[in-house]
């Protein structure tokens, strides 16, 4: 039934001859490589709790989506079923294995946060949003890289996180005392995790001689992932502690917001080539991971603060 429909979507992109596909590309690749910047921005210049709730929805959606990927390995409907030809370049990014999607977690954790917290007036953005995360689950289906189940379950997890973490927030934001004990306990189970997809047996099927699937690296998205939430819970702890920023929507803010997201898209692109040759594949992946998240939660505000401080 999936990869019924998986060939459906096929079979239309070639009747109108890719048309669509371009624009298909840019909602998935927007997910992983821009869409983090609107929270940050938030982050930096318009509301901090906002921001950083938004940001630790997205951390936690990536851990737990990259730690069921890992459990469940299921392979990509191109390996399952050889008539699946992906669209374009979408292969390049639809790195490991297929259950659940990340980008679709990526979205429904973002978007999703954002719509929650977005003023009651303003139902527009809700609306926004919630067609953002469906479209951009329906573009990894239509680009031939995940199943309707991957997409489905990826906005589960993403819901999940989104409403999780609005409870601990409110939970924190009255008892602030104990935000300490969640961040340590985020990175004990982030060290959990580590050892968990590192000890754990994956399938190695054999096919005409050669390794179907290489576990080594289908491992490196979890590591990568679970280094954006260790970075979030290390980052928030020392940035409240040495840090304590406070935004604000001064022309000179919003310039340098502007000047942070573009670095922060800089990280995302091309910091797995330097960091790979120094620690590896799979510490390279978490150190970029690491460098990002701890960059938009510690660094950059340390660095606004100091550009602005004669403004504040």
């Amino acid at each position: 039934m999936d990869i019924d429909y998986l060939l459906f979507l096929q079979h239309f992109r070639e009747s109108i001859n890719d048309a669509l596909t371009p624009f298909m590309e840019f909602v998935s690749l927007f997910a992983i490589s821009f869409l983090i910047t609107i929270p940050a921005f938030i982050y930096w210049c318009k509301d901090k709790r906002i921001g950083l709730y938004a940001l630790s929805a997205y951390a936690l959606s990536s851990a737990i989506t990259v730690i069921v990927k890992l459990t469940a390995c299921v392979y990509r409907p191109w390996i399952r079923d050889s008539r699946i030809i992906p669209a374009g370049d979408s292969v390049r990014s639809a790195t490991g294995y297929s259950f659940p999607s990340g980008h679709t977690s990526n979205a429904a954790s973002i978007y999703g946060g954002l719509a929650l917290k977005s003023p009651k007036k303003r139902r527009w953005i809700k609306v926004i949003c919630v067609l953002m995360i469906l479209l951009t689950a329906f573009s990894r289906n239509y680009l031939g890289v995940h199943t309707p189940q991957d997409v489905l379950t990826a906005i589960l997890l993403g819901t999940i996180a989104v409403l999780f973490m609005s409870k601990l927030s409110s939970y924190l934001s009255k008892h602030t005392e104990k935000e300490n004990i969640v961040l340590a306990a985020g990175i004990v189970f982030c060290i959990a995790s580590l050892i968990y997809i590192s000890a754990k047996p994956y399938p190695r099927d054999i096919v005409n001689g050669k390794l179907l699937v290489d576990p080594k690296a289908m491992m490196k998205d979890g590591f990568g992932c679970i280094g954006r939430l260790t970075a979030l819970c290390a980052a928030r702890y020392a940035e409240k502690k040495w840090v304590r920023y406070s935004p604000s929507l001064s022309p000179k803010t919003v310039v340098l917001g502007i000047a942070g997201s573009f670095i922060t898209v800089l990280i995302i692109t091309f910091g797995i080539f330097p960091l790979k040759a120094l620690f590896g594949l799979h510490w390279g992946a978490f150190a970029k991971n690491f460098i990002m998240m701890t960059f938009i939660i510690l660094i950059w505000p340390a660095v606004m603060k100091q550009r602005t401080k004669d403004k504040i």
